[in-house]
């Protein structure tokens, strides 16, 4: 702009010149020769071509307009509204019109404040700018995060959602391993897909090794006890990432992003595919993936983002190339010590003939025959509670798997979690009911009616059978009366005709033998001269 002015106030500017900078500016010929008018008349208007030029009383953006915005989440027409109705009660001066307080707010307050005044710190964080990390060496640092896929899948006759366990490597973008179960992950999720990372194995190619640290967030089932223990075992540095902070493993996150719009939306029962009509329903005659097919093709989309998919910032190469072009040395773990690393710790059992006693269950194994009596420590695989690994408590050496004595059979099983689920799905029917109270419309302001009325008959017998099911109504402590208090104590007759005469209470300890006092008819205590509660 300071470009064009100089020639202007050359007399070389032409009438080209101008419409090749309105060209390149995306605006008018017309603005650029009003642009330079006002640059002419003030120096400062070169600097910010277009906007108005700050004047004395100029309506701007106060913090009560900041506050008013939060409040009606950056509806200027309401604020316009609230700043009125205050100037009319005295409380403030009279706002400017409407379109001059958008100008305001678009003036003061940067993208990324109005959308965080309209949709919070999430929407705010959108117009943030990050710096990117240097993309270092393989295994120097891993991402790992949960998913739950938009994809409904069939696990045992019920429609679930389930979810995906990532690791993957930030310097190569290559999926290292991963765990899918069908229901909430938990920590036994992490450990399965941390194993699978970690080996070297053909099912996810020469991805592997252990890494120098894995980047968590805040998660539970990351920073759980096994989890940090298998981690310390394996010399793995755990860096707890700040809440709300997902810019900070961008790497997994955009993962996260690519595999449902690039696999999971092309399945069947995905669950966010716009539907015609007002309400979004499924066909009734949809068929949805078993939970091993969606698995397998989960499999096989990994093994075409590995070798044939190239990121944009591997710059023309796949996770497999930058992975081979890499020589890092790798550290490697053989199977059997990362199977007893990514266990949980249950403590020292004695081995019995009975088998191992574990949370009152016996466990037994072939192995243990000749060896009741030893020490054993016991290690097991979170949740899997049908099989325990036993190692030697003295030596460390492992001894064998056992699993669960009398263990039921799948039909028993499935029995009982159906008998289970009717029982639950009653009790929550019957508290629903309980709770479920209707209130009457209101036109005017009023205090709120409760509907539903019952007769006297209806209530009675709800009482009823409330005081039936009372164990305390239910008690009847007349059957057998109380013991009679001691001889010397002054128990008023109201009280001594429900006590037994025939078994007096034994006097208590260092107390001497009481006077022998007459019995009155009944076997009551004679009359004194006290009232009823024995004051005089």
């Amino acid at each position: 702009m300071r470009r064009l002015l100089a020639l202007w106030r050359e007399g070389k500017l032409t009438t080209g010149q101008v419409r090749s900078a309105a060209d390149v500016l995306g605006v008018r010929e017309r603005a650029v020769w009003r642009w330079l008018a006002a640059a002419e008349r003030d120096e400062a208007a070169a600097r910010a071509p277009g906007e108005r030029a700050a004047y004395p009383g100029r309506f701007t953006v106060t913090d009560e307009v900041r506050a008013l915005l939060g409040l009606w989440k950056g509806n200027v027409a309401a604020v316009h509204r609230e700043l009125t109705a205050r100037a009319a009660r005295g409380e403030g001066e009279s706002p400017p019109s409407i379109p001059t307080l958008h100008r305001a707010i678009r003036r003061d307050l940067t993208p990324g404040e109005r959308a965080g005044l309209v949709g919070g710190e999430r929407a705010a964080r959108k117009h943030d700018v990050f710096l990117a990390r240097p993309r270092g060496w393989r295994n120097q640092a891993w991402e790992t995060d949960h998913m739950q896929a938009p994809v409904l899948v069939d696990v045992d006759g019920t429609a679930r959602r389930p979810w995906i366990t990532w690791f993957t490597d930030c310097a190569t973008n290559a999926i290292t391993g991963f765990a899918v179960t069908p229901v909430h992950p938990s920590r036994e999720s992490v450990l399965a897909a941390l194993r699978s990372a970690v080996l070297r194995e053909d099912l996810y190619g020469p991805f592997g090794g252990l890494p120098e640290k894995v980047r968590v967030d805040r998660g539970k089932d990351f920073l759980s006890r096994t989890v940090t223990a298998a981690f310390d075992l394996l010399d793995v540095t755990v860096e707890d990432l700040p809440a709300y902070t997902p810019h900070l493993k961008g790497t997994v996150e955009g993962l996260n992003r690519a595999v449902e719009s690039m696999f999971l939306a092309a399945l069947p029962g995905y669950a966010r595919q716009p539907r015609p009509g007002k309400r979004p329903s499924r066909p009734k005659d949809e068929v949805l993936l078993s939970f091993e097919d969606f698995t397998a093709r989960l499999l096989d989309w990994t093994r075409w983002w590995n070798t044939e998919h190239h990121p944009a910032p591997l710059r023309g190469r796949t996770p497999l190339q930058a992975w081979q072009d890499d020589p890092t040395p790798l550290r490697d773990v053989p199977a059997a010590d990362l199977w007893t690393f990514t266990l949980e710790d249950a403590g020292t059992r004695t081995l019995t003939t009975r088998g191992i006693r574990y949370r009152k269950r016996d466990y037994v194994g072939p192995w243990m025959t000749g060896h009741a009596g030893i020490q054993v420590r016991i290690r097991f695989m979170p949740h899997h509670d049908h099989r325990i690994e036993v190692y030697h408590a003295a030596t460390g050496r492992y001894l064998g798997p056992a699993d669960l004595a009398d263990q039921a059979t799948e039909e028993q099983v499935s029995a009982v979690r159906k008998t289970r689920a009717a029982r639950a799905r009653r009790l929550k029917k019957d508290l629903e009911a309980s709770r479920r109270e209707r209130y009457a419309a209101a036109t005017q302001a009023e205090p709120p009616r409760r509907l539903g009325a019952l007769t006297t008959a209806q209530a009675e017998a709800e009482l009823a059978q409330t005081a039936e099911s009372d164990l305390a109504q239910l008690a009847l402590p007349d059957v057998i009366p109380h013991a009679a208090p001691p001889a010397d104590w002054r128990t008023p007759p109201s009280l001594a005709s429900l006590t037994t005469p025939a078994r007096p209470a034994p006097l208590p300890p260092g107390r001497d033998s009481a006077p022998a006092v007459p019995d009155g008819p009944a076997g009551q205590a004679a009359p004194s001269t006290t009232d009823e509660y024995g004051d005089a």
